[in-house]
């Protein structure tokens, strides 16, 4: 009898170990300490920066065609284009069903306090790391069967932030010269445990720290009932120039990626 007792108790205190596993927040290990682009003028000249199916998975509603159709011409038109610094964009193949739906930053507040489950990709089309990951990200949601992922975009056609605060040194400290967008702070709470700190670095690569977080691209986030459990820039610690033609290991670190991101729980 006892000894039935004892097998029961051990059961119990798996499975509450294995709920406990599926809904802590994780975040992608970066051994390159890398987190893809902050600001415009970093991924323009090429440096970057120093610094689903089952019951509970966010597979979402189906992109409206027109939405489509906005996103793929917004990453495809710049195909084999110049940048300002003379950098070619990479050629991307963006398919006619993807599941990329531009919102709004009050509209992700607005899901995440109503409890609601979905992905969130932060990005932009002139982002090489974004682009250097889209496919991947794009064969990998059809994969899933996620229909649906919602999108914020980070800069306008200029390059100016239209999503984040914006930062710079001056005499050695850090200063905030623009607000983000209303709710971008409801942002950085929500997704607190999956951020990394925001540090700017000065002419003697002294890194400065600014005293909030922040949301690199690409980030793409998985929401599970308004708790954003999951993050990943969705690139391998291979990859160390997005501009570059991708090698068998970064693809492979980036299906790895994305299949943690929409395959595990």
């Amino acid at each position: 009898m006892r000894l039935n007792r004892l097998i029961v108790l051990l059961l119990t205190l798996a499975l509450i170990g294995c709920t406990a596993s599926q809904t802590a927040p994780q975040a992608s290990d970066r051994p390159d300490g890398s987190h893809g682009c902050d600001a415009f003028e970093q991924c323009e000249d090429g440096s970057g920066t120093e610094n689903g199916t089952s019951d509970g998975t966010p597979a979402g509603t189906d992109t409206a065609p027109e939405e489509r159709a906005a996103f793929k011409t917004a990453y495809e038109s710049l195909n084999g284009t110049q940048n300002k610094s003379e950098k070619v964009y990479r050629t991307v193949t963006v398919p006619e069903d993807h599941p990329f739906k531009e919102i709004s930053v009050t509209d992700a507040v607005s899901a995440l306090k109503n409890g609601e489950s979905f992905y969130l990709y932060v990005g932009d089309p002139k982002c090489p790391w974004c682009r250097a990951v889209l496919e991947t990200a794009c064969a990998k949601a059809k994969e899933y069967g996620i229909q649906e992922i919602r999108t914020l975009t980070i800069w306008d056609a200029e390059g100016n932030e239209i999503l984040r605060d914006k930062y710079r040194l001056e005499d050695g400290k850090p200063v905030k010269v623009s607000e983000g967008a209303e709710g971008y702070a409801d942002l950085l709470d929500a997704f607190d445990s999956l951020l990394d700190e925001y540090e700017l670095t000065n002419d003697a690569k002294e890194k400065i720290a600014v005293g909030e977080k922040r949301i690199y691209a690409p980030t793409y986030f998985r929401i599970d009932k308004g708790t954003a459990v999951r993050a990943t820039g969705g690139y391998g610690s291979s990859m160390t120039d997005p501009w570059a033609d991708l090698t068998e290991e970064m693809l492979k670190e980036e299906q790895s990626e994305f299949d943690g991101l929409f395959g595990e729980q």
